[in-house]
């Protein structure tokens, strides 16, 4: 049996932006902002993106998964209790995805720590180079 660790050894170095706190329509949003920038400077050469989002939408999304964004959205709870393993399937099964850059945004800044611990790991510590964390 092949371990998760050794499948995401594979893949490319990914930056990585967290967003914590405001609202799940802010973090939408800035994320939204932000992927835009990305796609314009990267205009040149294909990129893939990643967006893992705490939460449920409330009323319009302005993010939508393309042949470019790979979009997973889970139910709220905690990514460093409540959360860990939905979190981590489905950050394992982004990362399989070669992305050039992956935005996790969160409910509650004050598990960022948590968090943080938890991608210290070396299982993703090996493969995310940390760009920003934005605090909402």
């Amino acid at each position: 049996m092949v371990s998760v660790a050794s499948k995401l050894e594979s893949t490319k170095l990914t930056k990585l932006t967290i967003v914590a706190g405001g609202s799940y329509s802010e973090r939408e949003a800035w994320i939204t902002t932000a992927l835009q920038k990305l796609c314009a400077q990267s205009a040149a050469e294909y990129q893939k993106y990643g967006v893992l989002l705490e939460g449920l939408p409330t009323g319009s999304m302005s993010l939508q998964a393309s042949s470019n964004i790979k979009l997973e959205r889970i139910a709220p709870g905690c990514f460093c209790c409540i959360g860990q393993i939905a979190m981590r399937v489905t950050l394992n099964r982004l990362l399989r995805q070669g992305l050039s850059h992956l935005f996790i945004a969160m409910n509650d800044a004050e598990h960022l720590p948590a968090l943080n611990t938890s991608l210290s790991s070396p299982t993703y510590a090996s493969i995310l180079q940390r760009e920003n964390e934005i605090i909402l």
